[in-house]
């Protein structure tokens, strides 16, 4: 295999198509590339090659771990993980890779720096009890309140800019509409959904469950051996924290999960597996809600 290093840069991806062209002797449009998710960093190569014409499979780092087990791979070097990947794409035949929506992608960098900007103003609130609790000085304690106060000025900026964004594109409106109007789903948890179900496929609500790391995993082996089932640790823990929140009022508020929620603890289940149950539920919900495009309806009466 023949192999080289090109810059993560838009110049980079230029040269890597015309290296490609070179050794394999295809055109761009009839080749199949494989790209590991790497952060944030893939995701320009992805997008080059797309645009290219190329066949684009974006994998999850963890598939190819155990992939690479699978094949008995133990050592980890650049070459060595080119090939496993390579290798995946040929065998494996991963499926095309689309590109999000721009609309979305916009959504989700607004989304993403509002998470930022709350995260620093907790930060900022933690030092100003930190320093009011060890008698800092005046100075120290204006310089905290005055940054604390510019990152509040953004936080209120973001979310404005999130609603004028959703406001201008119909479909997403009408998705945060729908969202809403499930009891429980408010405008943060709208605004996550909105963005996760659109920059996505999925086939199943099931699916979307797994993704956010919402489905028990059974510890089991043989007859004697068995370990208490777990939530998966996949998925954005931040979303994760927010839709589990949300589902504590929902066992309140929303009459599908409730009857959910109460059942699981008479039958005995532990309030938090219910809450995780409850959670689960929740996806699903959001996920029929926006394939059928309907407004919610309760399912009990």
């Amino acid at each position: 295999m023949v192999g080289r290093l090109f810059s993560n840069t838009p110049s980079g991806y230029q040269a890597l198509l015309v290296w490609m062209e070179k050794h394999t002797g295809e055109s761009t449009g009839e080749l199949h590339c494989v790209v590991e998710v790497t952060g944030i960093y893939h995701e320009g190569l992805a997008y080059a090659l797309h645009e290219a014409g190329a066949w684009v499979s974006v994998v999850n780092p963890a598939q190819m771990r155990d992939y690479a087990k699978s094949l008995g791979t133990r050592t980890k070097t650049d070459k060595k993980d080119a090939l496993v990947i390579a290798r995946f794409g040929a065998t494996q035949q991963p499926r095309q890779w689309q590109p999000e929506p721009p609309e979305i992608r916009q959504l989700k960098a607004l989304i993403a720096r509002l998470e930022a900007v709350k995260q620093d103003t907790q930060r900022e609130l933690n030092r100003l009890e930190k320093a009011q609790v060890t008698q800092a000085s005046a100075e120290v304690l204006t310089s905290i309140e005055t940054v604390h106060q510019q990152l509040d000025t953004e936080r209120v900026l973001l979310e404005t800019l999130i609603n004028e964004h959703i406001d201008q594109h119909p479909g997403l409106k009408q998705d945060r509409a729908l969202l809403e109007s499930i009891p429980g789903v408010g405008p943060v948890i709208s605004q996550h959904m909105v963005a996760l179900l659109r920059s996505r496929s999925f086939d199943a609500a099931s699916q979307c469950a797994a993704f956010l790391g919402l489905v028990p995993v059974q510890h089991e082996s043989g007859s004697s051996l068995r370990g208490r089932s777990r939530l998966s640790k996949a998925g954005n823990a931040q979303l994760h924290a927010k839709l589990y929140m949300a589902a504590i009022v929902a066992k309140r508020h929303n009459p599908d999960i409730k009857i959910q929620y109460e059942r699981l603890l008479r039958h005995g289940k532990p309030r938090m597996s219910a809450l995780c149950a409850a959670t689960r539920k929740l996806v699903h919900i959001c996920f029929g809600v926006l394939k059928h495009q309907t407004p919610y309806l309760p399912q009990v009466t």
